[in-house]
C-alpha cells in the first residue's frame, strides 16, 4: 500500500495528498506532520520504513469539506485520492487514483465558495522586463480574461483582479520573481504564488487551446490576436486548471481581452479608502457593496461586485443599465416591474456554478433538482418579459432555457434525492424500467419477510421466531434459547448470541442472494444513468451559461431599481465636456447608517467642478465633514459610471478615466514604509498617473512630517495638480497658507465646512460653503474626544500666545510665489531673482523654506 502511496505522492510533491482508506482520508510523513500543525489534529504512526515509524494523520471522509475549507484559507492545495477499484478483486491493495486537486484558485465546491465572490486563478507570462501577459478566470464561470501590460503596472492589475492564486513560469528572471513577491508583500494581493514548468507557457499552445475551446479558426472575433504573452499565460492557465479538475474545461465558451484604457482606474488605495467592498478595519459591512447588495441570487451579488469594481470608461454599458433601471422602476400605479421580477427570482438556484459543475461532471443530484425548478421559472420569465429597453429585451431572450432540458431533469431526478449518487435514491421512479425492476425486488423484502416469518412460526410452533436483516450478517431467523430444541434440521446456524441463535434456511438464502444482488445492481444502474444524464446535458452547457448570465443581470438591475427608490437616488446624466456637477449630494453609506441609528438627517451638499473650477481647497475643523464630502463625490462618480442611480437630487458627469485617493494615515513597517513614506508614495503615484479626466482626492497631505516640510510639499503637490495635471481635485487641508492658491490659480476655489462656536463648545454644521475657514477648532474637537481639562486649558493659553506672536511678526509669505512653483518663462521680480539664485539642490526642503522666509523678512526690513 505504501508503494502505491509513494507513486501518487511523487506526482504531487508540493500538494497535500488525502489518501482514502475506508472511512478516513489519511496523510503520511511530512504531509501528516504539516496537517497536524495546521488543523490541530492527532499525529499517529502506522508501520515502519527504514526502521522508523511512519507518521500518519487522518480526517473522517464525511467531514472532508470542513477540513478542506480550513486548509484552502491557509493557502494550501490538496490532492484527493479515492478508491476506484473494487475491494477484494485481485491481489494487493485496492486501486486508487487522484480524482481532483483542490487549490485556492480552482475551487468549484459550493461548500468551499462564498455566494458573493469567486475563486480567481491568474497566470503570468513574461519574455523580458518590459511587458507581462496575464490570463485569469474563475473555473465556475465560462470565460477567460486576457491582458498585456507594462511590468511596472502589474501590481495595479493584480490588485484589481484580486486573485486567489497566481501561477508563473519557473523560468522567469530572479528580478521579475522578486518584483512579484514585492507586489504581494505590499498588500496588493494576498494569495499563494506558485511556479510552474516553463514549457507550459507556450504561446502557440495557448492559441491552439483557445481556438479548440471556442471552436473557431481565428481569435479575431474576440480581438485577441497579436497577444503572444497573454496566449502563453492562457496555455499555463488552462493546463493547470485541467490538471486540478482532472478533465478538459468544456464549459469555457468566451474570452475577453481587457486593455489599459477600457476601465476606470480604481487603485488599491481608492478601493480601500472609499470602503467599496471592505471597511478600513477589513470587515464586510458597512460598505458601498453591502449597501447596494440586496440581490436575490449569488450570481447577482457577484455580478454587482464586478460592475462596481470594473466600471467602463465608455458610457454605453452604463447608459443601457440606467435605461433598464428606469423601466424597472415603473411609472404607473400597481406593483412596479422590479418588485414582481424579484418575487420570481427568490429561491433561484446558482445556475452559473451548477452549469460549470455539470461540465466538470462534479454536480450533485440536489443541485440538478434546483436547476430544473430554476429553468421552469426562467422559461416563464422569458415568455412574460416585455420591455421598451433593448438591453432588457436581450436579457429576457437569453432567459429561455434549452429545449427539453428542464423536462429531462424533472423526469430523471427524484424530487428529494440523496445527497450523493453513491447513496442511491437519486434517479426518479419511472425513468428506467430496469432500475424500477431492481428496486421492486428490494421493496418487496418487507412483505416477503413478514410472510416467511408467519409461515415459519406456523411450521415450527415457535411463537417468538423473528425474520430480520442487518448490513453485517444479512438476512437471518432469530430464535431464543428457550425454543432452541424446537428448531428443525433445515435451519443452519449463522450466529450465536447470549440469549438466542440466528439461523439461515435455503429459501431465505436464495432470497438474500437475489435481494442483495438487486441492491448492488440498482446502485450500479443509478450511477450509470446519472453519468448518462450528464452526457445528455453537455450540449446544453453554453445555453445554460447564457441563462445564468441573464438571471444575474436581471437580478442586479432589479436590485439597483429597488435601491434607487428605497434610498431616494436620482438618475445621473452624461455629457461630453469635462465636469462634475452634483446637486444635493450625499454619502450613501453614512446616510444609511444615520437612518438605521436615528441619529439625524444627512446634510446634502452641492459640488460644481468644470473647466473653470477644477480644484477645491477644502478647509474646516476636524470632524466637520471634509473627508465625508470628498468621499461622497467619489462614490457618486463611481455609481454613475457603473450605471446606477446616485445619492443626489441631480448629477451631470463628464468623462472620467480614474479615481485616485490619498486619505488617512497608515504605515507598512514590515516593508520599511513609515506613515509619511506611505503618504508620499501614494501621492507620487497619483501625480504620475492622473490625467485631466481623473478625479483626485487629497486629504491632509503633508501632515506626516514637520510643519515647514509638510507645508512646502503640500503647496507643491497642489500646484502640480492644478497647473500640470489639471485633474479634478478635492484638496482638504489644515494648512491655511494653501488657501492663497486660488488667488494665483484661476481654476481653484476655496470652500470650507461650516461650524458654529458657542463659548468653548462647537457645533458641526456639515455644510460646504464658499471661501476659506477662519480656524480649525482643534481644541474644541479635543474636548469632544474627552481630553482632560488641564490639557485643554494649557492648550488654550498656548494657542493664544502663538496667535499673538504670529500677529506681531507675520511674514506674509506666499508659498505659491516660490521659484520652483512659478513658470520659468515668467518675468521675475528682483526679490524673486534673488530667491532663484539659491541652489535648492544643496538644501533640504525645510532649509529651503527657511531661506524663503528669511529672504521675505529681509525684503520687508529693507522696505
Amino acid at each position: 500500500m505504501m508503494q502505491q502511496y509513494f507513486k501518487l505522492k511523487a506526482d504531487h510533491p508540493d500538494t497535500l495528498v488525502f489518501y482514502r482508506m475506508g472511512d478516513f482520508y489519511e496523510l503520511f510523513f511530512g504531509d501528516a506532520e504539516k496537517v497536524t500543525r495546521l488543523l490541530d489534529i492527532t499525529l499517529t504512526t502506522r508501520g515502519q520504513t527504514a526502521g522508523q515509524p511512519i507518521p500518519m494523520a487522518g480526517v473522517p471522509f464525511h467531514a472532508l469539506e470542513n477540513y478542506l475549507g480550513r486548509l484552502i484559507k491557509m493557502g494550501e492545495s490538496v490532492a484527493i485520492c479515492e478508491q476506484v477499484g473494487e475491494i477484494g478483486v485481485g491481489k494487493g491493495p485496492v486501486e486508487r487514483k487522484v480524482v481532483r486537486v483542490v487549490t485556492p484558485g480552482t475551487l468549484t465546491d459550493s461548500e468551499l465558495l462564498s455566494d458573493k465572490s469567486e475563486a480567481i486563478l491568474v497566470a503570468l507570462h513574461t519574455a523580458g522586463r518590459q511587458r507581462v501577459g496575464l490570463a485569469w478566470m474563475a473555473v465556475t464561470q465560462g470565460r477567460i480574461h486576457m491582458a498585456e501590460c507594462a511590468a511596472d503596472d502589474l501590481g495595479a492589475w493584480l490588485s484589481r483582479i484580486a486573485p486567489s492564486e497566481v501561477i508563473y513560469s519557473a523560468g522567469v528572471t530572479e528580478r521579475f520573481e522578486q518584483a512579484l513577491f514585492a507586489v504581494k508583500h505590499s498588500g496588493s494581493i494576498s494569495c499563494p504564488l506558485s511556479p510552474r514548468p516553463d514549457w507550459q507557457f507556450d504561446s502557440g499552445l495557448g492559441e491552439r487551446k483557445l481556438l479548440e475551446l471556442l471552436g473557431a479558426a481565428s481569435l479575431k472575433a474576440w480581438e485577441a490576436e497579436g497577444l503572444p504573452l497573454a496566449h502563453g499565460a492562457s496555455a499555463a492557465l488552462l493546463s493547470y486548471a485541467e490538471h486540478t479538475q482532472g478533465r478538459n474545461l468544456t464549459h469555457i465558451h468566451a474570452i475577453q481581452v481587457q486593455r489599459d484604457d477600457e476601465l476606470i482606474a480604481l487603485p488599491l488605495a481608492t478601493r480601500r479608502n472609499l470602503e467599496l467592498v471592505k471597511t478600513l478595519r477589513g470587515e464586510d459591512s458597512p460598505t458601498l457593496f453591502s449597501l447596494l447588495d440586496s440581490c436575490m441570487t449569488g450570481m447577482g451579488s457577484r455580478l454587482l461586485k464586478t460592475w462596481l469594481l470594473e466600471p467602463e470608461r465608455n458610457r454605453k454599458a452604463a447608459m443601457q443599465r440606467l435605461e433598464a433601471i428606469g423601466v424597472l422602476r415603473g411609472t404607473g400605479a400597481g406593483m412596479p416591474p422590479w418588485q414582481a421580477l424579484r418575487a420570481e427570482l427568490k429561491g433561484v438556484s446558482d445556475v452559473e456554478r451548477i452549469t460549470a459543475r455539470i461540465a466538470l461532471r462534479q454536480v450533485r443530484p440536489r443541485e440538478l433538482v434546483g436547476l430544473s425548478k430554476t429553468l421552469e421559472k426562467a422559461k416563464l420569465l422569458a415568455q412574460s418579459g416585455q420591455a421598451p429597453s433593448a438591453y432588457l429585451t436581450q436579457i429576457f431572450s437569453d432567459l429561455m432555457p434549452p429545449e427539453g432540458c428542464a423536462e429531462l431533469l424533472a423526469r430523471a431526478i427524484h424530487e428529494e434525492p440523496a445527497a450523493l449518487v453513491r447513496d442511491g435514491g437519486v434517479i426518479a421512479t419511472g425513468f428506467d424500467a430496469e432500475l424500477d425492476e431492481l428496486r421492486a425486488i428490494q421493496n418487496n423484502c418487507d412483505e416477503f419477510l413478514l410472510e416467511l416469518e408467519a409461515k415459519e412460526k406456523l411450521l415450527t410452533g415457535i411463537p417468538n421466531l423473528r425474520v430480520q436483516f442487518n448490513k453485517v450478517h444479512g438476512f437471518y431467523i432469530e430464535v431464543t434459547n428457550s425454543y432452541k430444541d424446537a428448531v428443525p434440521e433445515r435451519f443452519r446456524r449463522r450466529q450465536t448470541l447470549k440469549n438466542a441463535e440466528r439461523y439461515i434456511t435455503p429459501e431465505l438464502k436464495a432470497f438474500e442472494d437475489k435481494a442483495l444482488s438487486a441492491q448492488e445492481r440498482a446502485l450500479q444502474r443509478e450511477k450509470f444513468l446519472f453519468e448518462q444524464l450528464l452526457d445528455q446535458l453537455q450540449p446544453h452547457v453554453p445555453q445554460l451559461t447564457r441563462v445564468a448570465q441573464a438571471i444575474a443581470a436581471l437580478d442586479v438591475l432589479c436590485t439597483l431599481a429597488e435601491r434607487s427608490l428605497t434610498l431616494n437616488w436620482a438618475e445621473p446624466q452624461f455629457v461630453s465636456q469635462p465636469c462634475i456637477e452634483i446637486e444635493g449630494g450625499r454619502h450613501p453609506v453614512v446616510e444609511a447608517r444615520m437612518a438605521e441609528t436615528s441619529s439625524g438627517s444627512f446634510i446634502a451638499n452641492h459640488t460644481r467642478m468644470n473647466l473653470n473650477t477644477r480644484m477645491q481647497i477644502i478647509t474646516g475643523p476636524n470632524m466637520g465633514g471634509k473627508s465625508t464630502y470628498m468621499r461622497q463625490v467619489a462614490l457618486i462618480v463611481l455609481l454613475a459610471s457603473m450605471g446606477s442611480y446616485v445619492p443626489a437630487s441631480a448629477c451631470c458627469l463628464g468623462p472620467i478615466d480614474a479615481i485616485h485617493t490619498r486619505i488617512g494615515a497608515a504605515d507598512d513597517l514590515a516593508n520599511a514604509q513609515s506613515t509619511f513614506m506611505m503618504e508620499m508614495t501614494e501621492a507620487a503615484q497619483i501625480l504620475h498617473s492622473a490625467t485631466p479626466h481623473s478625479l483626485v482626492l487629497m486629504d491632509e497631505i503633508g501632515r506626516g512630517t514637520s510643519t515647514f516640510d509638510g507645508l512646502a510639499l503640500a503647496s507643491g503637490i497642489a500646484s502640480q495638480l492644478h497647473d500640470k495635471t489639471k485633474a479634478f481635485t478635492l484638496f482638504a487641508t489644515h494648512y491655511f497658507e494653501l488657501t492663497e492658491l486660488p488667488a494665483k490659480a484661476k481654476a481653484a476655489v476655496n470652500v470650507h465646512v461650516s461650524a458654529a462656536e458657542s463659548g468653548s463648545d462647537i457645533v458641526f454644521l456639515h455644510e460646504i460653503q464658499a471661501g476659506p475657514a477662519s480656524r480649525s477648532y482643534g481644541i474644541q474637537v479635543a474636548k469632544l474626544a474627552g481630553m482632560p481639562a488641564g490639557v485643554l486649558n494649557h492648550a488654550r493659553h498656548a494657542l493664544e500666545a502663538l496667535e499673538s506672536q504670529a500677529g506681531e511678526n507675520e511674514l506674509q509669505v506666499n508659498l505659491f510665489d516660490a521659484p520652483e512653483l512659478v513658470d520659468a518663462s515668467a518675468a521675475l521680480s528682483p526679490l524673486d531673482q534673488a530667491m532663484a539664485d539659491v541652489n535648492p539642490d544643496a538644501l533640504s526642503p525645510r532649509e529651503a523654506l527657511e531661506v524663503l522666509y528669511q529672504l521675505k523678512k529681509l525684503s520687508t526690513s529693507a522696505a
